[in-house]
């Protein structure tokens, strides 16, 4: 019924389709500017219920929330210090925001936002995931590691270390596992949450480069995507191999599963999204879609079905404000 409301209240059914002879894999819905938004825009993170977008403006030390009914910026958190991990705890009414300046992880509460608690894991606080079995924030942080941090308590409760720093992880909350890129040690870290510790990893071959990642526990499968060269690479989490390489965009910083479609989503710097179709046990790369040069970071929202896309400022032509893209994945 949330999904439904939301849905309707976004307006989301008027929007007409594409003429069926050359679909084109979204329509753009809109463009959100960020006004005063200098600098890189790192990743994004979503409140369904109250239908709000969280948008970590690294080299402009903030955070902006969008109204997405309303489809514009309502409230702005500054004085972060190049944040660039989000994360939003429904049951703790949390959102996380950890920032690679100072090393914190910052807590607000959900309905006005202020300020909670503030967690110091000493460097570089980068992405965060939420752990849906313990509802704890999972963050990748420093030269090598995991920390766990309770929401509602905001407390760190355990330290996982790590051969490197981890980039974009994805965690599988049935089999108690996550899965981490280091690029830096050339590696597909294997983690046991339960144990603590790194068991196992993913080959990569002469890979390098592999920041995003995207899971798929139903078909027990990760995306994991190489900047050098740029491959697109599915394995099987099962047997640690890979099952299949795809030539993809350039400075892919985020890949997304769209479960309804079978497809996935590489969002590359080089200025476009790559569509992969699932066939069979394998993929094939269905088209390309433009953005804009730069804009490398993103959220897909399956219960939105929308795909949002950072934009850096001046990157639609000279003076151009910082915006998010909304796209409507077509069928």
């Amino acid at each position: 019924m949330l999904v439904v409301t939301l849905l309707a209240l976004l307006g989301f059914a008027a929007v007409p389709t594409l003429a069926a002879e050359t679909p084109a894999p979204f329509v753009r819905e809109s463009t959100i500017a960020l006004k005063s938004v200098a600098g890189r825009i790192d990743h994004l993170a979503v409140d369904l219920e109250r239908t709000r977008l969280f948008v970590a403006e690294l080299g402009n030390g903030t955070v902006d929330v969008i109204d997405l009914v309303a489809a514009k910026v309502v409230r702005r958190i500054e004085g972060l210090n190049e944040p660039q991990g989000l994360a939003y705890s429904p049951a703790a009414d949390a959102l996380a925001v950890a920032s690679a300046g100072d090393g914190t992880v910052r807590l607000f509460h959900g309905t006005e936002l202020s300020p909670t608690h503030i967690i110091s894991l000493d460097d570089d606080a980068d992405n965060i995931r939420l752990d849906a079995r313990t509802g704890n924030f999972v963050v990748g942080y420093g030269s090598g590691g995991l920390a766990m941090i309770d929401p509602a308590k905001g407390m760190l409760i355990q330290r996982i270390p790590l051969a490197a720093h981890p980039e974009s992880f994805q965690i599988d909350p049935d089999k108690r596992r996550a899965f981490v890129n280091l690029p830096d040690a050339h590696q597909i870290a294997v983690v046991d949450l339960e144990a603590g510790r790194q068991i196992s990893s993913l080959e990569v071959g002469d890979l390098n480069a592999n920041f995003p990642m995207a899971l798929d526990a139903t078909r027990n499968a990760a995306a994991v995507v190489f900047r050098r060269p740029p491959r697109l690479v599915d394995y099987n989490v099962g047997t640690n191999r890979p099952t299949g390489t795809f030539a993809t965009c350039g400075d892919a910083d985020d890949v997304f599963f769209d479960p309804r479609r079978g497809r996935l989503y590489v969002i590359c710097g080089e200025g476009s999204v790559d569509i992969f179709q699932r066939e069979g046990t394998g993929y094939r790369r269905l088209t390309r879609f433009e953005t804009a040069s730069g804009a490398r970071t993103g959220l897909f929202v399956p219960d939105l079905d929308r795909l949002f896309v950072a934009v850096r400022a001046g990157f639609f032509g000279l003076g151009s404000d910082a915006a998010i893209l909304v796209l409507r994945p077509t069928d």
